[in-house]
């Protein structure tokens, strides 16, 4: 039978960091599912269809690796598959807090589905979905953070919008 872990997230859009933390956790768990998840509480640069999508093509030929998507409570989900282990990502302190709390949440609604987060290495402690979206949606070279084809459909993406993407794209810094 083994373990199987959950990786979950809205994947928007998926990164080498989300990458690395799947491949570390598919060399430590029997089976490691990618859970997109469907309808988050902030904006979206793709659609579920899409994200799904992107993330399958990424993980085509990783044969420990799953990828589908999901909704609703994560512990629930990790219930319905059988799942043992949530798996996450840390990559800054303010990262450690968070995942924290919503491990002993996740624990209180579900004592038998246990939190693994590993922590990300060196090279991705400054990627996040938000940082590739803004870098890509000013015109950025995103090739070092995502996979081509994620490159590619971002480019796509804000050819579509036109412009930067501002209505889309939360901005921080980088304008500057």
């Amino acid at each position: 039978m083994g373990i199987t872990a959950v990786f979950p997230g809205t994947f928007d859009p998926i990164h080498y960091g989300h990458i690395d933390i799947a491949n570390r956790g598919a060399a430590i768990f029997d089976k490691v599912i990618v859970a997109v998840y469907d309808r988050p509480l902030k904006n979206l640069l793709f659609s579920p269809e899409e994200r799904l999508s992107l993330v399958r093509a990424v993980f085509q030929d990783h044969p420990k690796i799953e990828v589908t998507g999901y909704s609703g409570l994560t512990v629930k989900f990790c219930e319905s598959l059988g799942a043992q282990v949530i798996l996450r990502g840390l990559r800054v302190f303010s990262d450690f807090e968070h995942e924290f709390r919503m491990a002993l949440a996740n624990h209180r609604l579900s004592p038998d589905v246990e939190v693994v987060a590993l922590v990300t290495r060196e090279q991705h402690t400054f990627l996040s979905s938000t940082t590739v979206r803004e870098i890509a949606s000013l015109d950025g070279d995103v090739s070092s953070m995502v996979p081509p084809v994620v490159g590619e459909a971002l480019a796509r993406r804000f050819h579509e919008l036109g412009g930067d993407g501002q209505n889309v794209v939360q901005m921080t810094a980088l304008r500057d």
